[in-house]
């Protein structure tokens, strides 16, 4: 059964806490101070299990470009925090946002030269082997990525 506890100090509550290796999720306040929240939530979770350092500070870019996307693109959920929600496997880490939904579709930006936004979801894709976007029923949105498994961009030795 899943617990809620509160972190001292921070804006994020872990709102499931199963068993090592399950999924875990930290609801976030919708605002600035969810990406490094979420940041330090993950890696005190995943530092006993992932030993790729890499991989987790991938990992944490991935994270800070989906929540910074959240809350500057999209609305809050009913709550007025965002959901973030990740998943060790072996070698590979799932993470994903939900939030209220926003206009437009969800896509990599084409981001000029001298533009100091619009790379977010690149940097997603360059990382994730996968990456995608669930659009709930109830106007929810879920962005998703996984890192660490096969990638487009590195050659496996």
């Amino acid at each position: 059964m899943a617990t809620a506890v509160q972190l001292a100090g921070d804006p994020a509550r872990i709102v499931e806490t199963p068993t090592r290796g399950d999924a875990r999720a930290v609801r976030l306040l919708h605002g600035a101070d969810a990406v490094p929240a979420a940041r330090r939530a993950f890696r005190s979770d995943v530092a006993d299990q992932l030993r790729d350092d890499e991989t987790v500070s991938e990992a944490c870019l991935v994270i800070s470009e989906l929540l910074g996307n959240a809350v500057t693109h999209a609305r809050a959920l009913p709550d007025g925090r965002v959901l973030m929600r990740w998943q060790v496997r072996g070698p590979v880490v799932d993470v994903e946002v939900t939030d209220g939904g926003g206009a437009g579709e969800v896509r990599p930006a084409r981001a000029s030269v001298m533009s100091v936004h619009g790379r977010g979801l690149r940097i997603v894709r360059s990382l994730a082997h996968e990456w995608g976007v669930h659009e709930g029923d109830n106007g929810h949105r879920t962005v998703w990525a996984s890192l660490g498994g096969p990638s487009r961009r590195r050659r496996v030795t």
